[in-house]
C-alpha cells in the first residue's frame, strides 16, 4: 500500500537536479571587482586574467568596457600605482618597459618617462648608497656596481655621473 509521498520518494534524483541551476561561482563582474580591490590592474591585465571566466570575448569587452565607466578600472590610475611601488628602486627603461608589457598607450608612456628621467639620477644615487655606499676602487667594482644598476633599468649616462670615470688600475 503506496501513500502519496512515497510517490515522490520513488523519484530519483538526478530527475530534480536538471531542473536546478548549475552553481557558476561568482559572476564576471564580481570577480573583477574582487581582483581590482586588492590593487589596481591595467585593462590588458584584468582582460587576461577574466578570460578563463568569460563565455565569450564580447561579454569580458562590454564588462570592461563597463568597468571603465564607472571608474573602477583605470589604465591612468594603474600606472600611477605601478610607478609609486617601483620608482625608488627602479629605473625609467625597466618601468617604461613594464607598462608596455601591461599595453599602456605610448601617449601616457611617454609622459610617465619624462617624468622618470628627470629624478633618474637622485633615484640611482639612492639605490647606488644603499646597496654599496662607496666609490669602486678598481674596474672590476665598478663593473659590478654598473651592472647592478644597470640591470635596475638606470640609464648607462645617469650611471656614469654616479659612478665617475672608470678608475686606473
Amino acid at each position: 500500500m503506496h501513500s502519496e509521498g512515497d510517490d515522490f520518494e520513488t523519484l530519483s534524483t538526478t530527475d530534480t537536479e536538471d531542473v536546478r541551476p548549475k552553481k557558476a561561482g561568482p559572476s564576471l563582474k564580481a570577480r573583477a571587482i574582487a581582483i581590482l580591490s586588492r590593487r589596481e590592474h591595467s585593462r590588458l591585465e584584468l582582460q587576461r586574467k577574466l578570460a578563463a571566466h568569460a563565455s565569450d570575448a564580447d561579454e569580458l569587452e562590454k564588462l570592461l568596457d563597463d568597468l571603465e565607466r564607472e571608474n573602477w578600472l583605470s589604465n591612468q590610475r594603474f600606472a600611477q600605482s605601478l610607478v609609486n611601488r617601483r620608482a625608488s628602486r627602479h629605473g625609467s627603461s625597466r618601468i617604461v618597459q613594464e607598462l608596455r608589457q601591461h599595453g599602456l598607450a605610448d601617449e601616457a608612456i611617454a609622459d610617465i618617462n619624462e617624468k622618470l628621467r628627470s629624478t633618474e639620477v637622485e633615484r640611482a644615487r639612492v639605490v647606488w648608497e644603499k646597496k654599496f655606499g662607496q666609490a669602486p676602487e678598481d674596474a672590476k667594482s665598478y663593473a659590478k656596481q654598473f651592472r647592478f644598476l644597470a640591470s635596475r633599468g638606470f640609464s648607462a649616462e645617469c650611471l656614469r655621473r654616479i659612478l665617475g670615470d672608470l678608475p686606473d688600475e
